[in-house]
């Protein structure tokens, strides 16, 4: 059987992309900070000569964009130096694999409107630390690749979402509000900048995607990730009340601004052209925005221990 490792297997992606690969055929082998902490290179170093793994999903890092307001400095350390330790464990074990890292549409940051669908030619603007520490673990991916031959593939995923998305999240956190006002539990639903504009995959093709990426993509190439359709804040939120209305007939789905889910800075719009991956591999994404918005409200129907077949 394929090998594969996935770093931050426990993590939301992580979790769909196990049961990717393992229906593929694929031996995964997980990892998370308790059983390899990446800022440890020994740690990493063991790990690679153990498992010896064919495939590496590189997954593992800080995904929350606002941490970077909040704690820029272990950003930039666990999503660069991470990587870097990992790139690094591969290179001196003298392992071979064909290694996946997961890059994010953040890299572009400030894209303006005649610049999109955005392909991987166009300018890279951070506007976070996130993004800025994206960038970096990109570009040490390509000096590695140039380097020293690893057979890293870089890809650069735009929003995906799904069941199991953390609340931290705004389509999760919608799909979260949207229970709690339909079970009383909450008076309105909480928003920050409507105005935002996002393409948005479900997590399913995302991680499909990341599978087809180490079996028919080329190494040292970048390859963006989405569905190249972008929805505004207005437009998710505007979706999610909607089913909601749909599994809990007769309630009032209020909403008002919170000021405290406003970034200091946001990127205004961001659109997929994902040409050139779909050109390598033939994906296509295969879940609707309102599908994956329904698992989403499912999860936290889950969560709460909701039947809501006793509610329609």
């Amino acid at each position: 059987m394929k090998r594969a490792l996935i770093t931050g297997a426990n993590g939301f992606v992580g979790k769909h992309l196990v049961r990717e690969l393992k229906a593929n055929d694929y031996e995964v082998f997980s990892t998370d900070r308790e059983k390899m902490n990446l800022l440890d290179y020994e740690a990493v170093h063991a790990t690679l000569r153990r498992i010896r793994p064919d495939y590496i999903f590189h997954l593992a890092g800080i995904a929350f964009v606002p941490t970077s307001w909040t704690d820029p400095k272990l950003v930039m350390e666990v999503n660069t130096i991470g990587s870097l330790n990992l790139f690094e464990a591969i290179r001196s074990t003298g392992l071979n694999p064909i290694v996946q890292i997961a890059g994010s549409s953040e890299e572009y940051g400030l894209v303006q409107e005649n610049e999109c669908p955005i392909n991987e030619d166009n300018p890279i603007r951070p506007m976070s630390t996130y993004a800025v520490s994206k960038v970096a673990m990109d570009f040490l991916g390509y000096q590695y690749f140039k380097s020293y031959g690893i057979r890293i593939i870089r890809t650069r995923a735009f929003n995906h979402e799904g069941y199991g998305r953390g609340e931290q999240y705004m389509t999760s956190s919608f799909a979260k509000q949207v229970v709690q006002v339909g079970n009383g539990m909450k008076k309105a639903i909480q928003h920050g900048n409507l105005l935002a504009r996002r393409d948005i995959t479900d997590v399913r093709d995302m991680v499909r995607a990341y599978r087809l990426a180490v079996e028919g993509g080329e190494p040292g190439e970048t390859y963006n990730i989405g569905l190249g359709k972008a929805y505004s804040v207005q437009e998710i939120l505007d979706k999610v009340i909607k089913i909601g209305e749909q599994r809990y007939p007769g309630v009032d789905f209020k909403t008002v601004e919170d000021s405290s889910r406003l970034r200091p800075s946001d990127v205004p719009l961001l659109i997929c052209d994902s040409s050139k991956f779909v050109a390598k591999t033939g994906w296509k994404p295969e879940y609707s925005i309102n599908e994956t918005l329904l698992e989403e409200i499912k999860y936290w129907e889950d969560e709460f221990k909701i039947d809501i077949g006793s509610k329609i």
